[in-house]
């Protein structure tokens, strides 16, 4: 009974997403000059800021994933994240990894994890909610320092961001501890090197491959005039920062860095926690492949994304 239910649905989405594709056709065909600049502008970020502070820890953690110390972290993380979060020992590794190297490392270790064996598939949501979060590089060296020009909005941005993603799971960790198959042992990949840098390369070409597409299609969309739209409720600036960072957060925490003030710096971190679709793209390339149900957790990260803005617009009237 279900499938009759579910066939014009997905027909729909199909019929949505080809009209906005041929849309986004069109708009490109209209002005080439100027979305192609807005791709050139996208690359140039990319390699300027997120390449640099992203491909190392990418390369690092695959390379330490796949080594027998990353079992022994996780034993040791296996009692306070059991307690805490009601994951393994081996997510709790990866929610710490994450937490120090920012988007997308997170689904990319989930990924390799559950590939290897190494994480259960009962507990591979609660860890993606997790461990899917920006890192200290990002919000306070690029967001906090070069875009508000203040490492104290940077650090309040990263408190801010993780105390809501942790919050969160805490609160949606089941009462018990699931019941999870034995894992199989930790086997060394006879090419870890290679393998480590041939992943990590390909993984950060598709990050700026996105960062590039959504920052031209951010364009497009502030092209059809939603931000004039929105301007009269929110003002020019917050309105362009929003509808640009739903798409791709680091353009849109440049245009709200121009106002530097609590309300901007909390849009910037529910943006950040959040992702865009941008950021979300990149990890659904990696949980889909993980079985990680991505509806569920669009909402989750749609519920840290608003505690995050609550919390840092508190901190920021505090301490800015």
């Amino acid at each position: 009974m279900s499938v009759p239910k579910n066939k014009p649905l997905r027909k729909l989405r199909s019929a949505l997403l080809c009209l906005l594709l041929a849309a986004a056709m069109v708009l490109f065909f209209t002005d080439p000059v100027r979305y192609a600049g807005c791709v050139f502008d996208g690359v140039s970020l990319w390699a300027v800021n997120v390449l640099p502070a992203t491909f190392p820890f990418l390369f690092l953690t695959a390379l330490l994933t796949g080594l027998p110390a990353f079992g022994a972290l996780s034993r040791k993380l296996s009692a306070p994240f059991g307690k805490l979060f009601k994951v393994s020992g081996a997510g709790g590794g990866v929610a710490i990894l994450a937490a120090l190297s920012g988007y997308p490392v997170g689904a990319r270790m989930v990924y390799d994890l559950s590939s290897a064996g190494r994480l259960a598939k009962e507990e591979r949501f609660r860890v993606a909610c997790l461990s899917t979060t920006s890192g200290p590089m990002f919000l306070v060296g690029t967001v906090g320092s070069i875009l508000y020009r203040s490492s104290a909005a940077g650090w309040v941005l990263l408190l801010s961001h993780l105390a809501a993603v942790w919050l969160v799971c805490l609160a949606m960790r089941p009462k018990r501890r699931p019941q999870t198959q034995p894992l199989p042992p930790f086997v060394k990949a006879p090419a870890l090197l290679y393998d480590s840098l041939y992943n990590s390369v390909i993984s950060i070409l598709c990050v700026g491959g996105a960062i590039a597409l959504f920052s031209c299609f951010g364009q497009m969309l502030e092209d059809t005039g939603i931000v004039k739209l929105l301007s009269g409720a929110m003002g020019e600036t917050y309105a362009r920062g929003l509808v640009r960072g739903l798409l791709e957060m680091t353009t849109g925490c440049a245009v709200l860095a121009r106002e530097c003030t609590p309300l901007s710096l909390a849009l910037s971190c529910a943006l950040v926690t959040f992702g865009g679709v941008c950021v979300l793209c990149q990890q659904a390339a990696f949980l889909v492949r993980a079985e990680v149900p991505m509806l569920p957790f669009l909402g989750v990260k749609t519920l840290q994304a608003l505690l995050a803005f609550g919390v840092c617009l508190g901190l920021g009237a505090a301490f800015l």
